[in-house]
């Protein structure tokens, strides 16, 4: 009977030491652990990375059952998040600097947009938006109580122009595209993943989308947060999520058509040129200096900070302002950077 023990043991120890220099997936031996993702809006191409990493069974191989839901803006899914609706989702960085002073308790553990995709569109002939001058003086269609505009006028301000002379005007998101196409407004705001379907909207002149981040904004957006609680509790769900996560970003960015075919398996309503021009805009996004040199999903702590001193200082903040490390926990990366 001892010599059964020993040799049970001896197996035991063997698998365990096997499973480690593995790496050990989040649940090697044992039942798949379920993970609801919220996405930041309604499944459009730009969300393809997270469907790839669904249809190649990245997640599968992490020991995960992921299900992937879709979002109405990054306050909603904060509000997902936080109410336990989703577990993880895709928020951005702005937002969720406000939230942190509301009282949320979600931290970044990835940054996937490295640029803001926040955009001025406009047509040429028209106003004709390709350099910072010609924001002076522009008519801008935007939301009620979006920050935008505010971090428009901010960065009127780096570069020595007058924010008071953008006009802004009211236009629900719905109605924005058909007010440019109309003229009704010289421009519009909206993320630069827009302009595939704004350029086919526009059939007589040319579709100018001014972003922000190539004119000098340095500011995160969107990436992988968690509650702080969901972190602590399942660190080792979150390290195998964003592992499998980042090699589906990495697999659309380099194979857009593929990835295109794979994601209108769930979203069968997805215009497929449209995915493939959605995921070359994230490759824009997301693949810049920091991240072929660190991996998709690497973020600096020190721009961390900046991009909170930079909500603070220019879109105003109610409640307690946050510490930069509220924004953030490190660790959570793969210890093999995924390059793009």
């Amino acid at each position: 009977m001892l010599s059964k023990i020993r040799i049970f043991l001896t197996v035991f120890l063997v698998l365990a030491s096997i499973s480690v220099m593995l790496g050990g997936n989040a649940v090697a031996a044992s039942k798949p652990i379920d993970v609801t993702f919220s996405l930041d809006f309604i499944t459009l191409g730009r969300h393809a990375p997270w469907y790839v990493a669904l249809g190649k069974g990245y997640y599968e191989e992490e020991g995960l059952n992921v299900k992937i839901v879709p979002g109405k803006g990054t306050a909603q899914v904060i509000q997902a998040i936080e109410s336990g609706i989703a577990d993880i989702g895709f928020i951005d960085v702005p937002s969720l600097v406000i939230s942190r002073a509301a009282g949320s308790t979600i931290k970044m553990v990835a940054v996937n947009y490295q640029k803001a995709p926040y955009t001025v569109f406009s047509l040429d002939p028209g106003a004709n938006v390709t350099k910072p001058k010609d924001l002076e003086g522009l008519e801008l269609g935007s939301g009620a109580g979006s920050f935008i505009p505010k971090i428009l006028q901010a960065f009127m301000r780096m570069h020595g122009l007058d924010p008071n002379t953008l006009k802004i005007v009211n236009i629900a998101p719905s109605a924005r595209v058909a007010a440019l196409v109309s003229r009704r407004v010289e421009s519009v705001d909206f993320f630069i993943m827009s302009y595939p379907g704004i350029s086919r909207a526009v059939k007589d002149s040319k579709v100018r989308a001014f972003l922000l981040g190539d004119h000098g904004l340095e500011l995160y957006s969107n990436g992988i947060g968690a509650k702080e609680s969901y972190l602590k509790k399942n660190p080792e769900v979150v390290r195998a999520f964003v592992r499998a996560a980042l090699r589906g970003w990495k697999y659309a960015l380099s194979n857009p058509e593929e990835a295109a075919d794979i994601q209108r398996k769930y979203a069968k309503g997805l215009n497929r040129q449209i995915i493939i021009d959605e995921i070359a805009i994230l490759k824009r996004l997301a693949v810049v200096p920091d991240t072929q040199r660190n991996g998709l999903g690497w973020f600096d702590p020190a721009k961390m900070e900046s991009n909170r001193s930079f909500m603070l200082e220019n879109v105003g903040i109610k409640g307690t302002p946050p510490k930069a490390e509220d924004l953030y926990v490190t660790g959570f990366l793969p210890k093999k950077p995924i390059l793009p």
